[in-house]
This record gives structure tokens, C-alpha cells and sequence, in this order.
């Protein structure tokens, strides 16, 4: 499959520059996380829901078997819903705690702090007045801090509790928490989160694993390069389904336009003056929809064959091409121009504006 080839592009950047991330601080803070793990009440690995294999955290088998232990798949709104509930049944098969959450969404982190509750109850059979301790591991950026200070918040809320909150460092570039936090999120009883710094296994030896990680943005985009990581995306896009949507999306919006020639012209006027305004800003959403537009464009009218890589990579050039000017990034002799656009489609993928992938698949 001609997806497989820029993945194994991307991987074997990462397997031959993996000494540049498991570096000093990262040992130390392995070696802190062990250190706590049979301290704490519960240990909740938090992995990426559109890879939930490859995110796994390289932990100790003989730590692995504890009881106290359970998996969460954060990140659930950017991945694909019906593979991720595949991947929720098949942690449940291997008698393995599951959880799914959407760290952004106040009335999912509610449930999920109900759920880690009722867990440390369990835990807790014949006491009531205790003090327990949550420990959030994981590899960097699937959103350990960003679910701490989802969980810290709405603990206050509840308990009703006054004072400055303390926030987690929340960064969408990896390594962003340094040391071990604790935070409150619970009252009578007392329960404490404990966020920690996200770690890598020292080598990536798999190579799709490897791109996989870099793609969603665990391993900086500097170790490959963005302009390969965004090409790497648009082979997975061009494969999927995902972008016919966006067609019939089109087609409904010129027809509730057509309807009145007047409202269309004042949109037009505003959106006009919104260009003006924000040329630069890929996130607005007239921008987003013409990167749409142009993707399925390009992949609908393409007549080559998307499983022959050399046909793969002609198309995904001429995307390039076309992104420039739905980014309205001008074309440079240089390199510059494609890695700004291949920045700006990196960021649009990884917070969810071109569609819900998940890369892992249940064997």
C-alpha cells in the first residue's frame, strides 16, 4: 500500500534519531514515575485514541499485572468512533480497565471523574474517611496535563472550594511538564491527581510505530521534518473516506447560497473583509473549508492509481501546490513556503479539522 511507504519514510527518521529525545531528564523522570507507581491507589495510563497501541507506555511487566491499574483513551474526538469503541472492548477482552475521554469536554470529564471514584472506592471496601492518590502516566502529549487540570477543576466546582486553581502546564508540543504535580480533585474523601512528564521508551524499534508517534505529534516534528510528516498525512487522507464528506458539505452550502442573491453578495462582501483581516490565520473557517474544497478537488479528480506510491506522491505534489493558495501562502523558490504549509495542514489534522483518524487497528 502506498500509505505504507511514506510511513516507513517517517519511521526510519525516528529510528535513527531516537537518542535525541530519551535524553538525561527524561531517564530521571522515568525512574521518578517507578519510584511512585506502587505508592499510589491507581494508575491511569493515558494513551492517544487514534493509536492506542502505539501510545502505550513502556512500562515493567511485574508493574503491568497490578490491579490498581487502568488504561484511558484521551483524545477521542479526533479519532474514528467506531474504532474506537473496537479498541474498548478489546483492552476489556484482556481484562483491562478502559476509559474513553474527550479532556476538553466538562460533562465527560464529570463521568470520568465519577468513574476514577467509584474505582478508589473499590479499592477502599470498609473505609470512609481516606485520603487516595491517582497517578497519570503516559508517553508525551495524549493530555495527561490537560485531563489533571480538566479533573482539578471540576473537583473545585463540585467540593465548592476556594482559591487560586493550579493549573498543569499545557503545551501541543511534547515535554511540555517537567516534574511531578499534584492536584486536588476531589473532597471527603480526599483524591489527588498526580501528573507527570511524558515518557518515550528510549528506541523506537518498529518503524510504522515510529511515524505513528511523530505523526500525532509524541516526537517533535524537527527529529523528521514537517514537510514529510505532512506528506505522510495526505497519503492517509487520500486512502480514506473521510474527505467525501466534504463534497456533499460543498454542495449543500452553494445551494442555501443560490437561494438568495442578496445574502450571497453580503457574504461575499464579509467574507472578503475577513480575508483581509485574518489572511494569515489558517484556522478561520473560510480557510479551513477552501483546504477542503481543494483536497477533495484534487483527490476526486485524480486519475491515477492511489496504491502505486510513485502515483501517490505525484498526487500529494500537486496538493502541495494547491495548498499554497488555500493557505494563501505565496510559492517561493525555496523551502520555506512548503514547510509553512505543511505546518499549518499538520495543525489542522492534529486538532481534528480534516476529518477523525485513527492510525492502530484491532488485529
Amino acid at each position: 500500500m502506498a500509505t505504507a511507504t511514506f510511513a516507513r519514510r517517517v519511521g526510519a527518521a525516528i529510528s535513527k534519531g531516537s537518542s535525541s529525545w530519551y535524553d538525561p531528564h527524561m531517564e530521571a523522570a522515568s525512574r521518578a514515575i517507578l519510584e511512585r507507581i506502587p505508592l499510589v491507589d491507581l494508575t491511569v495510563e493515558i494513551r492517544d485514541a487514534r493509536i492506542p497501541l502505539s501510545s502505550a507506555y513502556n512500562q515493567p511487566s511485574h508493574l503491568e499485572s497490578s490491579s490498581k491499574r487502568m488504561i484511558v483513551l484521551n483524545k477521542m474526538d479526533l479519532a474514528d468512533r467506531s474504532q474506537t469503541q473496537k479498541w474498548m472492548r478489546y483492552f476489556q477482552q484482556q481484562n483491562c480497565i478502559c476509559y474513553g475521554v474527550n479532556s476538553h469536554n466538562k460533562d465527560n470529564i464529570k463521568e470520568f471523574l465519577k468513574f476514577i471514584q467509584a474505582q478508589i472506592r473499590e479499592l477502599k471496601v470498609g473505609q470512609s474517611n481516606y485520603t487516595a492518590t491517582v497517578l497519570l502516566i503516559g508517553i508525551p502529549n495524549v493530555g495527561k496535563s490537560a485531563i489533571a487540570n480538566s479533573l482539578h477543576q471540576i473537583g473545585r466546582i463540585s467540593a465548592a472550594e476556594k482559591g487560586k486553581l493550579k493549573h498543569a502546564i499545557v503545551s501541543p508540543l511534547p515535554g511540555g511538564t517537567k516534574d511531578i504535580s499534584s492536584f486536588k480533585i476531589a473532597s471527603h474523601p480526599n483524591l489527588y491527581v498526580l501528573d507527570t512528564p511524558g515518557v518515550l521508551a528510549p528506541e523506537v524499534l518498529d518503524v510504522e510505530m515510529g511515524s505513528k508517534l511523530a505523526l500525532t505529534g509524541a516526537i517533535d516534528d524537527c527529529l523528521v521534518g514537517e514537510c514529510e510528516l505532512a506528506m505522510y498525512f495526505l497519503a492517509i487522507l487520500n486512502s480514506n473516506e473521510e474527505y467525501r464528506q466534504w463534497g456533499k458539505l460543498n454542495a449543500r452550502q452553494d445551494d442555501t447560497l443560490s437561494l438568495d442573491d442578496k445574502e450571497k453578495s453580503l457574504a461575499g462582501s464579509h467574507m472578503n473583509k475577513r480575508r483581509k483581516q485574518y489572511p494569515t490565520d489558517h484556522t478561520q473557517d473560510f480557510i479551513v473549508r477552501d483546504v477542503r474544497r481543494m483536497l477533495f478537488s484534487t483527490i476526486s479528480s485524480f486519475k491515477g492509481n492511489l496504491e502505486d506510491p510513485k502515483d501517490m506522491e505525484r498526487l500529494i505534489k500537486n496538493q502541495f501546490l494547491a495548498l499554497h493558495e488555500a493557505f494563501r501562502v505565496p510559492l517561493e523558490p525555496d523551502e520555506d513556503g512548503n514547510r509553512t504549509v505543511a505546518t499549518k495542514l499538520l495543525n489542522l489534522y492534529r486538532t481534528g479539522r480534516l476529518g477523525h483518524y485513527t492510525l492502530d487497528y484491532v488485529s
